[in-house]
């Protein structure tokens, strides 16, 4: 932080000055003040007896002499100038400063610092920087700019470039704590919008190196107020000439025990029968036991006891681009465990998992799923005709399964009857989208020899003749209980996945991705590639194996994450409603309601999300298939868990691997020097000012 030990640029050349003027100083008040003689008849007989006391005594007896502190304090003042004293402080010689001020999950565990959070440390730290700011002064020296930026997932700035002290305080203190993960990313882009840029360039170019701008754009200091859990911290890339001052926040030996994984799923046989798996993970080098407890619907269901290993030490490697900018780390790997709960129960319910523990981070200690109603799978499948896909899906235990044309299934969408269909099986035809240049529509879809492309989407490139599986996800849901070596594709086609492409491959041919899978806030979907037709696939097993697990991947509700009734926080909600919803509202956690508004496809978005906890849709209008009804209003509960395991091992990093450097937090990069010599010459001038003043004082008195 700001502060430091007082030193001198020049104290010889100050001693040796003061050696020669006090003492001068000093021996002019001791010598008697010499005026001219005039003899006055009456003083002659005192003649002889006043040269002989003036040649015994050539000095007077220093007296108290107002003028004489005076000019003694000036000259102080003077010699201290000379010896030009500087204080070393925490910023830099630029005057230009960003604070960027971590307000993520991590931030909230309170480990020291008397019991305060880390973001409320920092925010402390932060006030304290901004009130040791210059403020500029009378010879000249600029005032200090400061602007501040809150990050989590997202950023935004809460106060622009300013010297005034008052609105940057104003603005750390409104900075509130949120639950979601730390992404550095947008708040570097923000900084760098903020910048000045040189006279004549356009706006909407990259960021200039200020090697090349020299003494055109300005070096800025950078304080990163964070306890360092950012996985993208090599996105941030300040240039050479600016400085990054990192206020470390938090304890190096905070450990912690949370939940890192949770989701349910209903038996595929026995909709009935539910399983909620919970992962815990613990960062503490000495294994934990802790219990777990269920509850359903607020009420206590089981407690179990699970045991965790201790954490244990790896060596990792970050890279940096700058010198020396590759360094090995040893940071322990946390340990991992996890239970199961299992129950009978058809009815929808909200079930609460809890880790009984009293570590510094509470947040990732609770988590939420929200567990709809034992049903089956409404299916349709949309073909110009074919056969073996139909008697494939027949067999599966499905509620319904309807067969239709491209044309049925349109008709369907636009008057709503498609809404009643939980996964839509396309046969060679993409889903209809209502935003141009995306690659899906709203739904749940299982894609069969066809490429979704727009900007979210795949990149044909035509014919690749015959290929065969290479590779695939064998612990993905939809792939992990059948083997894809036996198939052989007669025309396969090459396909590339996008820079801006949604789609993660599942399955790779010779050629390329074969099974990809594509997530969006509106949307969730398997694509296989290839016309299923030209291939042995659908005299193999494995076809309908893969039909069953997709449609079960796609229904699920939980899923990996809770599916479309949950969200992490700082993503969206984002979910469509029944036609005619009216009077819409969303019910926050901590109870604050907000309106929203529905676009004619019925789909609604809030967010991003701040806080982990359960969130209620509430409208005037039907119902969905996993809808209840509460007083009149239809009710869709949306959970919303950190499930973060980066997040949650919340041992501050000691020191920060950014894109050029790194930097420690033990050190400051680049020290400022605040001096003081011009403010101790204006003492001076004062001071004999004053003294000239009394002197003419005393004269006319």
């Amino acid at each position: 932080m700001p502060g430091g030990r007082m030193t001198f640029a020049t104290p010889m050349l100050a001693i040796i000055a003061a050696a020669i003027a006090v003492p001068a100083l000093v021996i002019l008040y001791f010598l008697k003040l010499r005026r001219r003689s005039v003899e006055i008849s009456s003083t002659l007989l005192w003649k002889k007896a006043i040269q002989d006391l003036q040649a015994n005594a050539p000095f007077q007896r220093l007296r108290k002499n107002i003028l004489l502190l005076l000019q003694l304090l000036a000259l102080a003042a003077a010699l201290l100038a000379v010896a030009q004293p500087e204080k070393k402080t925490a910023e830099t010689t630029g005057t230009r400063h960003v604070l960027l001020i971590d307000r993520s999950a991590s931030m909230a565990a309170r480990d020291g610092n008397g019991g305060l959070s880390r973001l409320d440390a920092a925010k402390k730290d932060a006030v304290k920087l901004i009130d040791s700011l210059d403020e500029g002064d009378i010879f000249g020296a600029d005032a200090h700019e400061a602007m501040v930026i809150a990050f989590d997932t997202t950023a935004r700035v809460v106060q622009g470039f300013t010297s005034d002290k008052a609105r940057l305080r104003e603005a750390v203190e409104s900075i509130e704590q949120t639950d979601a993960p730390g992404s550095i990313r947008e708040a570097f882009q923000l900084a760098r919008a903020h910048r000045p840029r040189p006279a004549g360039e356009p706006s909407g170019d990259p960021e200039p190196d200020a090697d090349v701008f020299a003494g055109i754009v300005p070096p800025q200091t950078f304080h990163l107020f964070t306890d360092g859990r950012l996985a993208d911290l090599d996105s941030f890339s300040p240039t050479s000439r600016d400085s990054v001052i990192y206020h470390t926040a938090g304890d190096p030996k905070t450990t912690n025990i949370g939940i890192v994984g949770l989701r349910a799923e209903r038996g595929y046989e026995q909709p009935e029968h539910v399983t909620v798996f919970v992962g815990v993970q613990n960062t503490a080098p000495e294994p934990r036991s802790v219990e777990v407890e269920l509850l359903i619907d607020g009420v206590p269901s089981a407690v179990r006891d699970v045991s965790i290993p201790g954490a244990e030490t790896r060596e990792g490697v970050v890279e940096s681009g700058g010198e020396n900018g590759v360094r090995a780390e040893l940071r322990p790997e946390p340990g991992r465990g996890g239970l199961v709960f299992e129950m009978d129960m058809s009815r929808g319910a909200i079930a609460t998992v809890r880790v009984h523990t009293d570590d510094a981070f509470a947040t990732d200690d609770e988590g939420v799923l929200v567990i709809p109603p034992a049903t089956k799978t409404s299916v349709a499948v949309v073909t110009s005709g074919n056969l073996y896909l139909a008697e494939a899906l027949a067999g599966l235990p499905l509620a319904t399964l309807d067969t239709l044309t491209p044309e049925e299934f349109k008709a369907a969408l636009e008057d709503g009857r498609a809404d009643r269909y939980d996964v839509v099986v396309l046969d060679g035809i993409l889903p209809p989208n209502t935003s141009p240049g995306r690659a899906l529509g709203p739904g749940r879809w299982l894609i069969l020899g066809a490429v979704p492309g727009g900007s979210e989407g795949l990149i044909d490139r035509g014919e690749a003749g015959m290929t065969r599986f290479v590779d695939w996800k064998r612990n993905h849901p939809v792939l992990r209980d059948l083997t894809l070596e036996p198939v052989r594709i007669g025309v396969g086609r090459r396909i590339e996945i996008g820079e801006n492409s949604v789609a993660v491959p599942l399955a790779e041919t010779t050629a390329g991705p074969g099974i990809v899978e594509m997530l969006t806030p509106e949307s969730r979907a398997i694509a296989v590639l290839f016309d299923v037709a030209e291939s042995n696939w659908p005299f193999d097993v494995s076809f309908v194996v893969f039909l069953a697990s997709a449609i079960d991947y796609l229904d699920t509700v939980s899923g990996a994450e809770g599916g479309a009734r949950s969200v992490r926080p700082g993503e969206v909600i984002s979910t469509r409603l029944p036609a005619r919803a009216s009077a819409v509202r969303l019910v926050s956690p901590d109870g604050d309601s907000h309106a929203l508004t529905t676009t004619p496809d019925g789909r609604v978005t809030w967010g991003p999300v701040r806080r982990a906890g359960l969130y209620t849709l509430r409208w005037r209008g039907d119902t969905g298939p996993l809808d209840v009804s509460d007083g009149g209003e239809a009710v869709r509960p949306i959970a919303s868990n950190l499930l973060d395991a980066f997040e949650s091992d919340i041992a501050p990093e000691s020191e920060v691997a950014l894109a050029s450097r790194i930097v420690s937090s033990s050190s400051r990069e680049s020290m400022g020097v605040r001096r003081y010599w011009r403010w101790l010459l204006l003492g001076s001038l004062l001071v004999m000012m004053l003294e000239w003043y009394v002197y003419n004082r005393k004269v006319r008195l």
